[in-house]
């Protein structure tokens, strides 16, 4: 029987367990209570409360403005409604990067305040002080390598990382260096399927991709881009399952329209 079906309790050690039977790990975003409830009673490894919620959920161009009180009050909501998934929850710009004093009290609240089980960072190298310091008290901590969308005003683009040869072996020094630091894993986003493949056989940790091929230990999307809610986004990694936005204007047209009609409510709909 696969991992994922005979755990009770999704932990660091169950995605460990995963990568060595050669299982792989399925990772979706979510932001909210009844979302959180549907995704984890489907069966999700990983629910990630992404900083992606500055965008889908507050329509920010970016995911800087979002802030720590912000993903706490997201990842609350996430906690609320599951049993059985990790839950990994940002750490949002400006709550770690160059102090790691500030990276671990930011860490300390999300833990407290959220019940969640673990957060992520972005960044490899620059980073590496404050995810020890947090991981030494306990803290679990998953990295993020590659298209690091904190950092997107320095990159000036959101296409595909590593392609060059410099870049690509600090990448997989970084990876390394954030294994060796005690990360449990690390999401690996649009690099080449390749640098990703040979990451991912180098690291004795799960890697998570987003565009980053099918040789991860395990993939993860934002839900906003896989149930089809938001249609604006339509890079090629990304696998649209479902068509929300049309099945939601479809249902709303249809209320206006059995509202104005007189038709709703009917007399079996009035008490």
């Amino acid at each position: 029987m696969p991992t994922h079906k005979e755990i009770k309790k999704i932990t660091t050690h169950t995605l460990q367990k995963m990568k060595n039977n050669g299982e792989k790990i399925s990772m979706l975003t979510a932001y909210d209570f009844s979302f959180a409830k549907i995704f984890d009673n489907a069966g999700i490894d990983i629910l990630l409360v992404g900083d992606s919620a500055s965008n889908v959920m507050a329509g920010h161009e970016t995911t800087l403005p979002i802030t720590l009180d912000q993903m706490i009050y997201h990842a609350q909501s996430v906690v609320r409604g599951i049993e059985r998934c990790l839950v990994v929850v940002d750490m949002p710009f400006g709550s770690y990067q160059g102090n790691s004093k500030e990276a671990l009290n930011s860490a300390i609240r999300i833990m407290k305040e959220t019940g969640g089980h673990s957060v992520k960072m972005e960044g490899g190298e620059e980073v590496v002080e404050s995810i020890k310091r947090i991981i030494s008290t306990g803290i679990p901590v998953m990295g993020h390598l590659g298209l690091t969308p904190q950092s997107i005003y320095k990159f000036g683009t959101y296409t595909v990382r590593a392609r060059e040869e410099e870049e690509a072996q600090k990448l997989k020094k970084d990876a390394l260096l954030l294994q060796e630091a005690g990360c449990f894993a690390i999401v690996l986003e649009k690099i080449p399927a390749a640098l990703a493949k040979e990451v991912t056989e180098s690291l004795q940790i799960p890697t998570i991709g987003i565009g980053a091929g099918g040789n991860c230990d395990g993939q993860v999307l934002v839900m906003h881009d896989m149930l089809g809610i938001n249609t604006e986004f339509k890079p090629r990694f990304l696998r649209q399952y479902m068509n929300l936005n049309e099945n939601i204007t479809t249902s709303v047209k249809q209320y206006i329209s059995d509202i104005k009609s007189h038709d709703f409510p009917n007399p079996q709909e009035q008490y």
